[in-house]
């Protein structure tokens, strides 16, 4: 059991140290072209019909309607309140507020964090990623050797006035050390109803082509999303 451990860590650190720093946008066009072929960022499968397949190697995602039932969304929903308000304590999540709550010394609470990040302790919302209906569709661009590297629950309270809530659109690969591209997925789902007016996903299609791009935060009258680690 000790050497399965020792060797589980080993690979996950690989996974996590960065290979290469690169300076220039031409050598990091180079590193991203792995996912330049369409027809390699599907697995054959047997789950997906073709206009799915075609769907998503052009746009880069997928929808998949009422997959995980309204009851398991409560419950998560639940597990997530029962964490802000420290009712629950998990050993190696993060707990992110914006700074703009912590310094104005407001009660802790759902509408104070902002994320959770790497809940892969906690039974109930790791329960999630063992989902499956959810590794049923997951198999489908990873294959069968499935590896959860990052897991968050994204919350989007209201603005507190500084307009800090925003978050600008990004390039995910930037924070992910490990390749191939065309072997990485995420599953998102709301837990409740979206839209544009109350923080909703935001994805440009055909993106995931292109290559990376320098990141930084825009020219906006006030910096967005600054998080204090809890």
């Amino acid at each position: 059991m000790a050497d399965r451990a020792q060797k589980r860590v080993a690979v996950i650190s690989e996974h996590l140290t960065p290979q290469k720093q690169h300076s220039n946008s031409s050598e990091i066009s180079e590193t991203t072209t792995d996912v330049a072929a369409a027809d390699s960022l599907v697995v054959p499968n047997d789950v997906l019909c073709q206009e799915q397949v075609d769907f998503y190697n052009k746009n880069g995602y997928l929808v998949i309607r009422n997959l995980v039932p309204q009851e398991l969304l409560n419950k998560y929903l639940e597990r997530f309140n029962q964490i802000c308000e420290g009712e629950v304590r998990v050993p190696g999540i993060t707990v992110m507020k914006d700074v703009t709550h912590v310094k104005s010394n407001r009660p802790s609470g759902e509408r104070t964090v902002n994320k959770l990040q790497n809940f892969e302790n906690d039974e109930v919302l790791f329960s999630y990623c063992e989902l499956p209906q959810i590794l049923k569709y997951v198999t489908c661009f990873t294959g069968p050797d499935i590896k959860s590297m990052h897991t968050m629950l994204i919350n989007k309270p209201p603005d507190p006035g500084t307009m800090t809530s925003r978050h600008p659109l990004h390039q995910d690969l930037h924070y992910f050390p490990f390749r191939p591209a065309n072997r990485m997925v995420c599953s998102w789902t709301a837990l409740e109803k979206v839209h544009p007016r109350n923080g909703c996903l935001v994805v440009q299609p055909g993106t995931h082509y292109t290559p990376l791009l320098p990141h930084f935060y825009p020219k906006w009258k006030v910096r967005s999303h600054t998080l204090v680690k809890f």
